[in-house]
């Protein structure tokens, strides 16, 4: 089983650890989420979207070789090539003012992009149907979340993304970090399988 975990925070997957001025609860997330896959002889593929140094901005001549369906760039090609390889993609990111960070947004917009249809009725670009799993981090209590907000990053990304390309086995926990204490966050983390 080929796992593609897509992570997205701007101090890297290197601030796993509680380190002081340079933590991340995403990071530590995602770190956890590697080991437990690892120890289960689950080959993980990581993108570390700012470690890669990536390019959201959908560019002119970026959306100009979307329209022609030709290829946005050579790292954006790499992207696409393992995720056509994923049996599960995982995606791990802060929710900040109810939304996805800009670097998910443009992974989203230039990888899974008109170029790569495999078929147009219906939609496919992923032909192996991957697993979508969704590990948020919020500072917004998940109840308030979906009740107030209307849950806007599930409805992004199931309803306007993945459902659209033919992707339904998509699940999403949110982690409600701030709002915990430092027992029930390591806590938390121990009991990460349960989520995958």
């Amino acid at each position: 089983m080929k796992t593609i975990l897509i992570f997205d925070h701007p101090y890297t997957l290197a601030a796993s650890h509680n380190q002081p001025h340079f933590r991340s609860y995403s990071a530590a997330v995602a770190q956890k989420v590697i080991d437990h896959l690892h120890q289960k002889n689950i080959n993980v593929d990581i993108i570390d979207l700012h470690q890669d140094k990536f390019d959201p901005v959908m560019h002119a001549e970026d959306l100009n070789n979307w329209r022609t369906k030709r290829s946005l760039n050579s790292q954006v090609d790499h992207y696409f090539n393992q995720l056509l390889q994923a049996d599960q993609i995982i995606f791990v990111f802060p929710i900040w003012w109810e939304l996805m960070p800009a670097m998910t947004k443009g992974f989203i917009d230039k990888v899974l992009s008109k170029n790569r249809l495999q078929s147009s009725n219906p939609r496919v670009v992923l032909p192996k149907n991957p697993k979508i799993t969704i590990l948020t981090i919020a500072g917004t209590p998940t109840f308030l979340y979906k009740v107030k907000y209307g849950n806007p990053v599930l409805k992004a990304l199931y309803r306007g993304t993945f459902k659209k390309i033919g992707l339904k086995n998509v699940h999403w926990h949110n982690f409600n970090a701030e709002d915990e204490s430092a027992n029930k966050r390591t806590a938390d983390l121990e009991h990460i399988s349960k989520f995958l």
